[in-house]
């Protein structure tokens, strides 16, 4: 489901030229995939920052929500979205909502998107600003994404926005057969991103791209408090 901005919200022509700036900049650092792309082009994401910090909106970098969480930088987003290879109608499964924004990104793209958030106080909040978005079409939970969603699998996508210790099987036991896992997986300074497709039902293939710096995954398959 996609959304659209309402008309309340500040979404300016400066915005606007501030997004196509921020698309050839992903361009330039490798983004191929154009409907990825385009969808950042089109989500804004000054939206989901403290209006004081709006400025930072559009740099290519992460930057603090509060309850020790960052909103990815937006290379990581688009990066992540494109490994997921992903087209309308998927069911996707988000760890980690933080902001809202990669979800908003995923609904733009057309998916249908269950996202689940640790944190109780930011899923809160979160919850209130993509409604007032107009960013409804997501079935927002708050709990241990570690452990998934086991009573709406099986997904066809996972993305994990969080930095993993190893993969969490209960994830992966989630993803349907031909699905597709991305998570960023390392120790709690770096971690490599992974891309798991499920082949069969006891049959993965794992890849391992560029390394990152995610904030940790909490919960019972993710780090500790």
């Amino acid at each position: 489901m996609s959304s659209s901005v309402p008309a309340s919200a500040s979404d300016s022509y400066r915005h606007r030229g501030q997004r196509r700036t921020l698309v050839e900049e992903l361009r330039r650092k490798g983004i191929r995939d154009e409907r990825v792309l385009a969808t950042i082009g089109t989500v804004p994401r000054h939206l989901f920052f403290e209006q004081a910090f709006e400025s930072h909106a559009y740099q290519d970098k992460a930057f603090p929500i509060g309850e020790g969480q960052t909103i990815s930088q937006p290379y990581t987003v688009a990066h992540q979205t494109e490994l997921l290879g992903v087209r309308p109608g998927l069911r996707v499964l988000e760890v980690g909502t933080g902001s809202g924004y990669q979800c908003s990104v995923l609904l733009t793209l057309g998916l249908q998107v269950f996202s689940i958030e640790y944190n109780r106080v930011l899923f809160e909040r979160t919850r209130q600003r993509m409604a007032q978005l107009g960013y409804t079409g997501a079935h927002l939970f708050c709990g241990d994404g570690s452990l998934g969603l086991p009573a709406y699998a099986p997904f066809d996508r996972i993305l994990v926005t969080a930095a993993a210790p190893a993969l969490p099987r209960p994830l992966l036991q989630q993803l349907a057969i031909g699905g597709v896992l991305v998570v960023p997986v390392g120790n709690e300074q770096v971690q490599r991103m992974v891309r798991i497709t499920r082949e069969s039902a006891d049959g993965f293939a794992r890849e391992e791209f560029d390394e990152f710096r995610f904030v940790p995954l909490r919960g019972a398959a993710g780090w500790a408090e």
